[in-house]
């Protein structure tokens, strides 16, 4: 029975794994494809708190290893996808420093502001059950959103495919993902400690909500899946204040 305690960190492994293959595909130009890797990395997240919870294999090792990866699954592999986004993206001005164009490179905030929001949730007895500021999880499946947005909108060539594939909109989500990320903004937690409606009302129904959305609008209904989150912990952060 011992030999189960290592599930979780296991899983953790297999979330940094798939973070890995994130950057190279992304570096590689295959960006969807790292997409699809970051999306694999959030359910080994959410798998192997979920199995340490089960098997009440809870570790100092597996808290430090969990930081370590999302580290890697949900900020350096977003960034290095929005990295290739800026380069490829229309409406882009070259701002050179030693010959090198600066701007695609601002697409690193990303990774430095996850880094920094994962060290303070290392720290912060206050998100036991909740979270100050944008989970990095959640900030990366938004970038990693875009190159599948970016596919799917193609063909129409809309207007909408030309503001979300704009260089300065994806500035935006950069600078914007990185301030929600340390900012001190109350969220509920996306985490099931069991699968009963009481208790878990506003998880279910934003689960259901989500689904929903996603059958209707497919890639483009993350970002407003991610809205959605932010909305539904605004008002539950008020209703909380009238109890």
């Amino acid at each position: 029975m011992k030999y189960f305690k290592f599930v979780p960190n296991l899983l953790t492994l297999l979330n940094l794994l798939s973070g890995i293959f994130a950057i190279l595909l992304a570096s590689n130009g295959l960006l969807a494809e790292a997409a699809y890797l970051i999306f694999v990395a959030a359910l080994f997240d959410f798998a192997d708190g979920f199995a340490a919870r089960l098997l009440k294999a809870y570790s100092p090792i597996g808290a430090q290893l969990d930081s370590l990866a999302d580290v890697v699954s949900f900020g350096v592999a977003p960034g290095f996808i929005l990295y290739a986004l800026i380069l490829k993206s229309h409406g882009r001005m070259e701002v050179l420093v030693f010959g090198i164009d600066i701007i695609p490179l601002l697409a690193f905030i990303v990774p430095l502001f996850a880094a920094l929001r994962l060290a303070k949730f290392n720290i912060d007895e206050r998100q036991t059950d909740s979270f100050i500021g944008l989970p990095s999880p959640a900030a990366a499946l938004l970038i990693a959103s875009l190159p599948l947005v970016r596919e799917q909108l193609y063909e129409g060539q809309s207007l909408f495919y030309m503001v979300t594939t704009n260089t300065y909109f994806y500035l935006g989500i950069a600078f914007t993902t990185a301030v929600l990320m340390v900012a001190e903004l109350p969220l509920f937690s996306l985490k099931f400690k069991n699968f009963k409606l009481k208790n878990n009302e506003i998880r279910w129904f934003f689960l259901v909500l989500s689904v929903g959305l996603l059958v209707f609008f497919q890639a483009v209904a993350i970002p407003f899946i991610i809205l959605s989150y932010l909305f539904l912990s605004l008002v539950v952060f008020l209703a909380d204040l009238q109890q």
